[in-house]
């Protein structure tokens, strides 16, 4: 009888291990060659951009004439300069759709500090953050599609500084006005780099549809 106990036990120990060992190495397939994956689904971004190209002109007051953006069409995908390359040597870029235009907002500075709602997935569409329920980074939207998913009279809008985040949102950021939608793709070298934060492994692409919905005044 004790070597009947003992047999089960261990069956059910091994059993245990099998089941452990199943799912550490799903996990892990999820993220095989994630660098490498996220790098291929840039180039499929930067593709689509081609010779879209934003050019800076380092506004630096809330003019009510758009100063560069006016040639922004919605939907359209754009590449967009980040001024202190990232967390690399070199020009990158972050690749990004205006989804809702307000011409009339205001324009989002440096130095404020603004209220947004945000949903920010992998690209895999993992979502890993965000206050309300938007478009992740596989998501194919259609013109009919950019007011769907808006923000409810249940979901509340998180401050940021423009200047602390990392630095791909924060000059996709100085392109916006308040009012606006888009959807951002920031390559992992103006993300987090080659460390993880969190949930977010290393060599992320990070993708935020997000609204802006006001600049802190206080």
């Amino acid at each position: 009888m004790k070597n009947r106990f003992c047999f089960l036990s261990l069956c059910a120990l091994l059993c245990t291990a099998f089941f452990a060992a199943c799912d550490e190495t799903e996990e892990v397939s999820a993220y095989d060659n994630w660098q490498a994956r996220n790098e291929a689904f840039i180039d499929s971004i930067r593709t689509e951009a081609g010779d879209n190209y934003l050019t800076w002109l380092n506004p630096d007051t809330r003019a009510t004439v758009d100063l560069q953006t006016q040639q922004m069409e919605p939907g359209e995908l754009y590449a967009l300069l980040v001024q202190d390359g990232g967390n690399t040597d070199g020009r990158q870029y972050v690749y990004c759709k205006k989804l809702v235009n307000n011409p009339d907002g205001e324009r989002v500075l440096y130095t404020d500090n603004v209220n947004v709602y945000y949903y920010g997935t992998l690209m895999n569409n993992v979502s890993f953050d965000g206050n309300f329920d938007g478009w992740g980074a596989t998501d194919v939207l259609e013109p009919a599609d950019f007011t769907e998913r808006w923000y409810t009279e249940f979901d509340e809008p998180a401050e940021f500084a423009v200047s602390g985040l990392v630095s791909g949102f924060t000059w996709a950021l100085q392109y916006c006005r308040t009012g606006e939608r888009w959807i951002v793709y920031i390559p992992w070298q103006s993300g987090y780099g080659d460390s993880e934060n969190g949930s977010i492994p290393a060599y992320s692409t990070l993708v935020f549809d997000f609204i802006v919905d006001g600049i802190v005044t206080d």
